[in-house]
C-alpha cells in the first residue's frame, strides 16, 4: 500500500504507511530524516514495545492485539501486531506491517467536526487508547470463553480432553497479553512528555492498569480452573477404581473356593459327597451376600 496522507490541517499532518516496502522506508528516511534502525524496527514482527527518541523524532513502538486466530501461541507476534508512531513537531507518521484496527477506526473519527483542530500529539494519544481498547476487547472475549468452559465442566458435567486444550489455550493467550502490556508501560509513561493535558495522559495510564489487572485476573482464574478440572478428572478416575475394587471383593472369596476345589488331589472327601456341589454353590452365595451387606453398611 502506498504512503497515504490521512489527515491534514494548518498545524497537523498525519501520514500512514501500511505494509511498507524497502523503497517506502528509504523514502521516509530521506524525506523525514528518520533513523533507518527505527524504521527497521517497524517491520520486525517480533520486536518488543518501546519508546525511543532520536533528535527531534519521538518513536513509539506499540503492539495491538490482533483478532487473527493462530494455531501456535509461542511468541507475542502470534496474538499482536505492531504499530509504529513517529512524532515530529507538526507531523505524525504511522507505520504497520498489516491492516491495523486502531488505524482503520480512527481514520473515520479524525474527520469528524470535533477533531477539526486536533494535534499530532492528540492523534498519537487517540491511537494509544485504541491500542489499549484492543486488549480490553480481547480480555472480555477470553473471559466469556472461560465462563462457557466453566459452565460446561460444572453445570453440564462434560469432562473431556477438548476442555483441557481450551483452558490451556486461554492460559497461553492471557499470559502473552499480560506480557505485552507489562512491556508497554515504558512507552505509555512517555506520553507525559507530549503536549497533552494531564487528565488525558492519566486516562491512558488508568486504561493500561485496568487491562493488566483484567488479564492477571483471567490468568489466575484459568489456572485455578485447570487445577479444579484435573482434580475432578482424578476424582472420577478414583470413583471408577473404587467401583471395580468393590466388585472384585465379591469374587475374591468365591475364586478362592473355586481354586481349592479345582485342585487334582485324590484325597478330597468333599468331592464324593452327593450334595457337595450344591453346598459349595450355597457357600459361595452366602459369602457374596455377606460381602454385599458389609459394603452397604460401610456405604462404599
Amino acid at each position: 500500500m502506498p504512503i497515504e496522507i490521512i489527515y491534514r490541517n494548518h498545524h497537523c499532518e498525519w501520514i500512514d504507511v501500511e505494509a511498507p516496502t524497502q523503497e517506502d522506508l528509504d523514502f521516509l528516511h530521506e524525506r523525514y530524516e528518520i533513523n533507518t534502525l527505527l524504521l527497521e524496527d517497524t517491520i520486525d514482527p517480533n520486536h518488543l514495545p518501546k519508546f525511543e527518541q532520536d533528535n527531534a523524532v519521538k518513536f513509539f513502538l506499540t503492539r495491538e492485539n490482533t483478532e487473527l486466530e493462530r494455531t501456535s501461541l509461542n511468541t507475542i507476534s502470534d496474538i499482536s501486531t505492531k504499530l509504529g508512531i513517529f512524532l515530529f513537531q507538526n507531523i505524525i507518521i504511522t507505520v504497520h506491517r498489516m491492516k491495523n484496527r486502531s488505524i482503520y477506526e480512527f481514520k473515520k473519527e479524525v474527520l469528524l467536526p470535533e477533531n477539526k483542530e486536533i494535534t499530532t500529539d492528540a492523534i498519537a494519544l487517540k491511537l494509544a487508547l485504541k491500542v489499549m481498547k484492543s486488549f480490553d476487547d480481547e480480555s472480555q472475549n477470553l473471559m466469556e470463553t472461560m465462563d462457557n468452559v466453566e459452565n460446561e465442566i460444572f453445570l453440564k458435567n462434560t469432562n473431556n480432553s477438548n476442555q483441557i486444550r481450551r483452558l490451556y489455550k486461554l492460559k497461553r493467550k492471557s499470559g502473552l497479553n499480560a506480557r505485552i502490556l507489562n512491556m508497554s508501560a515504558d512507552w505509555i509513561d512517555k506520553f507525559k512528555t507530549l503536549q497533552l493535558n494531564d487528565a488525558e495522559v492519566t486516562d491512558l495510564k488508568d486504561k493500561h492498569k485496568d487491562v493488566i489487572a483484567d488479564f492477571e485476573h483471567l490468568n489466575a482464574q484459568v489456572t485455578n480452573l485447570i487445577s479444579m478440572f484435573l482434580a475432578m478428572s482424578d476424582q472420577k478416575a478414583n470413583q471408577v477404581m473404587k467401583v471395580l475394587a468393590i466388585y472384585s471383593m465379591y469374587f475374591f472369596p468365591i475364586t478362592f473356593i473355586a481354586g481349592i476345589y479345582g485342585m487334582n488331589f485324590e484325597n478330597m472327601p468333599e468331592l464324593r459327597q452327593p450334595s457337595g456341589y450344591f453346598f459349595t454353590l450355597g457357600l459361595m452365595a452366602f459369602i457374596a451376600l455377606l460381602t454385599f451387606i458389609y459394603v452397604r453398611r460401610k456405604r462404599w
